[in-house]
């Protein structure tokens, strides 16, 4: 064992890594990360765990189904759609030949969320231009800094051969980490706690897989013969054992007796543990208790207002992430300085709201925020055109202030005559 090591040692070495980066990727990659629970936790087990698969999935739904739209800033502080830029379509519909927008940012998020980092090969046309970006697992990415450069570098691995990337070809979003230049794994962060809500599940599957679903003991007065034992077994094993041979009648022979005993599955305190780990995990990713069923401490009255946090502080950081990361590697700085940028509308999560949507959008048309015809286009309508379509429009009791300075208001006459008010 320690020649192999050696071996892969003096392999890393050539590669850039450092001991503490390689070693960690080495348990990683074997699949050995137990807790204390005694279950192996790593990100591909985790995921087998339904609250840690439900986390990841809402966060990486949530953000594929945003909008996201490449502008270009104009000089007078406005933007325009820049549908015209390779970039629009690569985010808007086909980042590459094999999968569509949502694929690729749900497959990159759910890389994000669950390793730290999610990481795709960025593909440019003779111009610079990004044109294609293709998603790698995050298992098979590593970043290191190049000791003959200093530069940061990826090495992807590729059906058993590594191929050495710049990182201005790697589009890399990284979450939380000691240096910025790779995330922490969340999973292997929290792995006790995960470990535990594992656990439990694995003894609730057992249970009802393998347990004596009779609940009970059987106590005999005497010591049985080997015959005699092996036929109770035999029978305890085919008549009573698993699901389907639930509550069926024993028959018991020879004095024995059935004594039963209570099922830990309906123990408080098991219950409250698969409870607690639930929250854990929740409050790990950050995602409201209510968006994976888990309805306990919800009411029709503040899950609306969880849903805003859940914009706020749990996609918003995300969002931003991305928006940097997009802005960074897909755009050129010729292309950044020009004034094209990428962002998402996360109005698109109050889709769902129509009475809400409309109210806003009221509000907008009313203080004159919007005209006719850009109301008609965020609801998808056709313009209708002319004046009626472009002009914005404003409350009549809405005056500015220089206007009431430049014509106040005649005096008032007293009622006797005399005077002013």
């Amino acid at each position: 064992m320690m020649g192999i090591l050696a071996r892969l040692v003096a392999k890393n070495q050539a590669t850039g890594y450092t001991p503490d980066e390689f070693f960690d990727r080495f348990w990683s990659r074997i699949g050995i990360s137990h807790s204390h629970s005694g279950v192996a936790v790593t990100e591909e087990s985790a995921l087998r765990f339904i609250t840690v698969y439900s986390c990841v999935r809402v966060l990486a739904e949530a953000l594929a189904s945003l909008p996201l739209i490449v502008y270009r800033s104009r000089p007078d502080g406005g933007s325009d759609r820049a549908n015209d830029h390779p970039v629009f379509d690569l985010l808007y519909a086909e980042p590459n030949d094999e999968m569509n927008t949502v694929t690729w940012r749900e497959q990159q998020m759910g890389n994000l969320v669950i390793s730290g980092n999610c990481y795709s090969i960025i593909t440019r046309n003779g111009r610079g231009q990004a044109i294609d970006v293709y998603p790698v697992p995050w298992e098979r990415c590593w970043p290191f800094r190049d000791p003959a450069d200093w530069t940061i570098k990826y090495r992807v691995e590729d059906r058993g051969k590594y191929e050495v990337f710049p990182a201005s070809e790697v589009f890399h979003i990284p979450g939380l980490g000691w240096d910025g230049i790779m995330g922490y794994s969340p999973i292997r962060m929290a792995a006790e706690s995960i470990g535990v809500g594992m656990a439990a599940a694995e003894f609730a599957a057992r249970f009802y897989g393998q347990g004596m679903n009779a609940g009970g003991i059987v106590e005999h007065p005497t010591e049985l013969s080997d015959t005699a034992y092996e036929r109770l077994k035999k029978d305890v094993e085919e008549n009573w054992g698993g699901l389907h041979n639930a509550w069926k009648p024993i028959i018991l022979e020879g004095g024995a007796k059935y004594s039963r005993v209570s099922m830990p599955m309906a123990d408080a305190q098991f219950i409250e543990t698969r409870k607690f780990s639930r929250d854990e995990i929740c409050g790990l990713f950050r995602v409201p208790p209510h968006m994976i069923a888990d309805l306990d401490r919800s009411t029709n009255n503040n899950i609306e207002q969880q849903s805003l946090e859940f914009v706020m502080y749990s996609l918003l950081p995300y969002v931003a992430k991305w928006e940097n990361a997009i802005n960074w590697k897909l755009f050129s700085k010729r292309d950044r300085q020009q004034g094209y940028y990428a962002k998402f509308n996360l109005n698109g999560l109050l889709r769902g709201d129509y009475l809400s949507r409309q109210q806003g959008l009221a509000i907008q048309r009313q203080n004159g925020v919007i005209n006719a015809d850009e109301w008609r286009a965020l609801e998808e309508m056709n313009p209708i055109g002319g004046e009626a379509g472009t002009a914005y429009l404003v409350n009549g009791n809405m005056t500015p202030v220089s206007r009431q300075l430049q014509n106040p208001p005649a005096p008032t006459q007293s009622s006797g005559g005399k005077g002013v008010s």
